[in-house]
């Protein structure tokens, strides 16, 4: 049986999970400042993970995996991937949302695995096919179609490009939290929820925000736990072995199973043009999910800090008493390597074509 990679299958439930929130966002939306609930959900999105952090710590501790800490130059990555991901991005989102039927915006935020890509591809220098440029060609269109409104201006409605430029920002914090994927995901995304959640909650009291009933706040909380918290996590692993335009390809599925859950849970009708645009993202998805990218490559020299197991990139020897648990983490060397294989623009695979 084939082993699934670890980085398709956290990026998959990412997707689950955050698409899920889109359509409960919605309904908690009623009567809640947009800054407001996006504070919340992330305040229980760092919140809930620094508990899992904290039982995490309780471990006895040679069942814990040692973790380095950042560098000074990886703060900036980190400081800019929560300003544009945990404080613009979900202000946008959110107060796009309130303009728009929720499965409408869902199919929306398929425009964030597009940008992510153009990012990775322009920006950081990612490596691409046809295949996959296709796929994305398939997904924009499919978002025009969502968002075309003929009574609004330039043809776009005001809810559908706040909802576009919250996928920008996501998109950006996507790229700067790959610089930094081999660090702890856990850790990675407390700080984010952390951070961004009491600088939105702070706006949100100084404009005047009413706070939401005892179960809105503690709904919001939930949702941003599960949508935000442990979705952003597992989609640092997906960064982590796929590069960030393959985790973003994967996490397109999101929208669709937001718009889907939209449906039920708000009332809202199937509309031709969210049929047309569900088919037209759907392709685009599904020749990213194809692609194979196979080729001989060159490993230069390397030394890093990740969680890995002994796989074909890791055959070394340890200067320290193992006890064979895999993953593990500890600073380690690559020797030069030229061999081919299918694989990912991943931490181990990020050369020239």
């Amino acid at each position: 049986m084939a082993r699934v990679n670890p980085g398709v299958a956290s990026a998959l439930i990412a997707a689950v999970l955050f698409g899920a929130s889109t359509p409960l966002a919605k309904g908690l939306l009623q009567g809640v400042s947009p800054l407001l609930l996006a504070g919340l959900l992330y305040t229980g999105s760092g919140l809930g993970l620094l508990i899992l952090l904290a039982l995490r710590r309780q471990r006895p501790a040679a069942s814990r995996t040692p973790q380095s800490g950042f560098r000074a130059g990886e703060l900036a990555w980190l400081a800019g991937a929560i300003g544009a991901g945990g404080v613009l991005a979900p202000v946008l989102m959110l107060l796009g949302l309130s303009r728009l039927g929720a499965a409408q915006a869902s199919l929306l935020l398929n425009l964030e695995g597009v940008l992510t890509a153009l990012f990775a591809w322009f920006v950081f220098r990612e490596n691409f096919d046809r295949r996959i440029a296709l796929g994305m060609a398939a997904i924009v269109i499919g978002g025009v179609v969502l968002s075309w409104d003929p009574a609004s201006l330039a043809g776009f409605s005001t809810g559908a490009l706040l909802v576009a430029g919250a996928c920008a920002c996501w998109a950006l914090d996507n790229n700067l939290t790959r610089k930094i994927a081999t660090h702890d995901a856990l850790v990675i995304a407390c700080a984010k929820g952390l951070v961004a959640g009491a600088v939105n909650l702070t706006l949100a009291a100084v404009r005047g925000a009413h706070w939401p009933a005892l179960e809105v706040t503690g709904g919001a909380l939930l949702v941003g736990f599960l949508g935000y918290g442990v979705s952003l996590t597992l989609f640092v692993v997906g960064l982590r072995q796929l590069g960030a335009a393959r985790t973003g390809a994967y996490f397109s599925l999101a929208p669709f199973f937001g718009a889907a859950l939209a449906i039920p849970l708000q009332g809202e009708p199937v509309s031709t043009a969210l049929l047309i645009a569900g088919a037209l993202m759907g392709l685009g998805v599904w020749l990213h999910l194809s692609e194979r990218h196979v080729h001989e490559h060159a490993h230069e020299a390397l030394m890093h800090e990740h969680p890995h197991s002994h796989d074909e990139h890791h055959r070394h020897v340890h200067n320290f008493a193992w006890d064979g648990a895999e993953p593990h983490t500890h600073s380690h060397d690559h020797r030069p390597l030229v061999h081919a294989h299918a694989h990912f623009p991943d931490i181990h695979h990020r050369h020239r074509h």
